[in-house]
């Protein structure tokens, strides 16, 4: 049983479309709050946070209801063209009421089908290979980052204090949105696919089933012992993400009051992270195939806590170890992101994927939610030297929760029993 790689490719397209609108949303949207409509950092936080905050519920429910329709092509073309529209829109708006409409409108738009573009990964992937398949979408989503990073080196002309024209990078962004999806569209027959890897995920389950011994009445419910590692892993998401997102949302703010200087080397530190998952994500993808999931999450884990308590020790004058440190990081939140998913969405059935992709944004959207209140408060009345350790407690607590899960690893490939359902073109 093979993955079928550039299939995988133009699936992950919906994701390459979606990071593309956040690193949008994340670098542009704040500046516009500041310098066009003049409105405080204060504010600003929770504006920003709307969107997971929107998540908690809108991601579930949409997940469910593609779930429920057996397709998820007409939400992903439903939502893109909401959000492309609405983008160029944003850069017209004349007031802020106007703008902060257009804007939740558009957070909207993107919830609609950011759970089923991400759901359909799985749906026409066999279990075994979803850590292979989600490497690559993972890859396609960084892809998505870099396209937005320099198209706005490239369109935006001047200094932020001078508010300049953003109409360019929206339509850039507008655009390669549009293009992407229709070239999923045309490209990808769901259904088809789907029951090709359902044949596969189908028997997967019976052996599962009939393993359990369950009776027939249970069948299309979790097992508590199910039920508990589902759980499981969903707190070790929440608990993770508390951990790395402190770090990445606060370090500019960390290196200029701790170090002194300008913002700089934080940016080199973050993009050496990235930079250092990007390189990991193929990789890791292979090595999960070999060792299982649980494992490769465990070595990630255990190597980002051991990263960030080395930053408590070392990061409190700039060293060039901390490049070498956030490489480091890089690889091993590779390791993590690469495996989580699938492990979630590895519990499921095949008619449930959109319900737990749901669930896996939800616990991970609150803790973004989360995180930024409490180690803000911590920065804020303790000190910044609070960042490291705070991150290095919260992801250690995350290696106990997935050290106890007993369910949703990758299960090896038994020879002579599935290879009648290669699916690679």
């Amino acid at each position: 049983m093979k993955l079928n790689s550039k299939r995988t490719f133009i699936i992950g397209l919906a994701f390459f479309s979606i990071c593309a609108f956040w690193q949008m949303y994340d670098n542009i949207v704040p500046l516009i709050l500041k310098y066009r409509y003049g409105i405080s950092d204060g504010i600003s936080g929770p504006i920003m946070a709307l969107d997971n905050v929107l998540a908690l519920f809108m991601l579930p429910l949409f997940g469910t209801l593609s779930d429920k329709k057996g397709v998820r092509m007409p939400f992903i073309v439903i939502g893109t063209t909401c959000a492309v529209i609405l983008t160029v829109c944003l850069s017209f708006a004349k007031t802020f009421s106007m703008f902060f409409t257009l804007l939740s409108l558009l957070l909207i738009s993107m919830s609609i089908y950011r759970s089923p573009a991400v759901a359909l990964m799985p749906d026409v992937t066999p279990k075994p290979l979803r850590s292979k398949a989600n490497a690559i979408i993972n890859l396609m989503g960084a892809l998505g980052g870099v396209y937005t990073l320099a198209m706005t080196s490239f369109l935006v002309k001047g200094s932020a204090v001078d508010d300049p024209s953003y109409l360019p990078l929206f339509i850039a962004v507008a655009v390669l949105m549009a293009i992407s999806v229709t070239a999923l569209a045309l490209s990808v027959n769901e259904k088809k696919l789907k029951a090709e890897a359902d044949i596969i995920n189908d028997r997967i389950d019976a052996e599962t089933v009939a393993k359990l011994d369950l009776p027939g009445n249970e069948r299309s419910r979790l097992s508590p012992e199910m039920f508990r590692s589902l759980m499981l892993i969903l707190f070790s998401v929440s608990f993770w993400y508390m951990g790395y997102n402190a770090v990445t949302t606060a370090f500019t703010r960390y290196a200029t009051e701790m170090w002194g200087q300008d913002v700089g080397g934080a940016s080199t530190c973050l993009m050496i992270a990235t930079v250092g998952a990007v390189i990991s994500y193929i990789p890791i993808g292979m090595i999960s195939s070999k060792i299982g999931r649980k494992k490769t999450i465990l070595i990630g884990v255990a190597l980002l806590a051991g990263c960030f308590a080395l930053g408590a020790l070392m990061a409190a004058t700039f060293s060039p170890l901390l490049y070498v440190m956030f490489a480091l990081v890089g690889f091993a939140w590779a390791a993590i992101n690469v495996n989580s998913y699938p492990m979630v969405v590895e519990i499921s059935t095949s008619c449930d994927v959109g319900k737990y992709t749901g669930y896996y944004y939800t616990f991970s959207m609150a803790a973004q939610i989360a995180t930024p209140i409490i180690s803000g408060q911590l920065l804020q009345h303790v000190g910044y030297n609070t960042l490291f350790p705070y991150a290095a407690i919260m992801v250690s607590i995350s290696f106990i929760t997935m050290s106890l899960t007993r369910h949703g690893d990758s299960r090896p490939e038994k020879k002579g029993k599935l290879e009648s359902f290669d699916i690679e073109d």
